[in-house]
């Protein structure tokens, strides 16, 4: 079933040891895009989020998995997904129309669905032959057996940015990379492993 959830923890805070400064300043320059893709002006913030959502989703990935795997990371791996901005758009965009048409239906299949396709843009880093669709695909065979598990992984983050906002949120400069490495490590801990029967 995997490696539970509070190694891969352990092993992320491992992964970011002596590493935090660039590791902070490069969630922050993602974050403080997608903060001013979604503040211009009205009707215009939600194209630019959504232009550059997928190059700088893949680009989070590429960093998160560079620190998992104990690669020296630079600022620049932020920005590699630009390097391949159609496939990376349309994977933002096809996972963000799907989201939403699950979620008009019901919540909780919106969220299951959303979980399903959260190892793409980790795929399209590893195979980046794959198209969009396909990358989607193997997201969602991969998380097979694993969306509760993932869920649960989600859910104690959430509590933790919660309780950040205690401390002005300050703490959230460490918990996103924190956060965003945990996930890598879990796609790391599931990619190889047969495709379970879906739970």
């Amino acid at each position: 079933m995997g490696t539970e959830n509070s190694i891969l923890r352990k092993q992320a805070l491992e992964s970011l040891k002596g590493n935090w400064v660039m590791a902070i300043l490069i969630f922050f320059v993602w974050g403080l895009f997608m903060s001013i893709g979604g503040t211009v002006e009205e009707g215009k913030g939600g194209v630019i989020a959504l232009i550059i959502g997928g190059p700088l989703s893949f680009g989070m990935a590429k960093v998160s998995l560079a620190y998992s795997r104990g690669y020296k990371v630079e600022l620049e791996m932020l920005f590699d997904g630009f390097k391949n901005f159609v496939n990376t758009f349309l994977a933002y965009l096809l996972i963000s129309v799907f989201t939403m048409l699950w979620l008009l239906l019901l919540i909780v299949p919106g969220i299951i669905k959303g979980i399903s396709y959260s190892m793409t843009f980790f795929i399209m880093n590893d195979e980046p032959e794959l198209k969009a669709m396909e990358a989607i695909d193997k997201s969602m065979a991969m998380m097979n057996g694993y969306k509760m598990k993932y869920f649960l992984l989600l859910l104690l983050f959430f509590v933790l940015m919660i309780l950040s906002a205690l401390l002005a949120f300050i703490p959230l400069l460490w918990l996103i990379p924190y956060m965003y490495v945990t996930f890598a490590k879990f796609y790391e801990d599931i990619k190889d492993k047969p495709i379970l029967i879906d739970n």
